[in-house]
């Protein structure tokens, strides 16, 4: 995790990137945190740390839980479908 020192969220509020709840105030910082995660110059690694690791809570990356989780399907479907070939 080397990469984590460049991160553009490393001076931020950590909880801001893992809200409590799916809606008001949650969203409100999801939306912030996913903002922090575009101008951030390690977003990529970020992200396939996240992946790699199975991180199924916050923001990563620039994604959230369900976009992860879409992420993770996506990947595992792909998996099971060169397996089986």
């Amino acid at each position: 995790m080397e990469w984590l020192v460049r991160a553009a969220c490393v001076a931020e509020d950590p909880d801001l990137f893992f809200p409590v709840g799916k809606a008001g105030p949650a969203l409100e910082d999801i939306a912030a945190a996913k903002r922090i995660c575009g101008r951030c110059p390690v977003a990529a690694p970020c992200l396939a740390w996240a992946l790699s690791t199975g991180q199924t809570s916050g923001v990563w990356g620039g994604t959230g839980e369900e976009e992860r989780a879409e992420l993770f399907r996506t990947t595992r479907d792909e998996a099971g479908r060169r397996n089986a070939a």
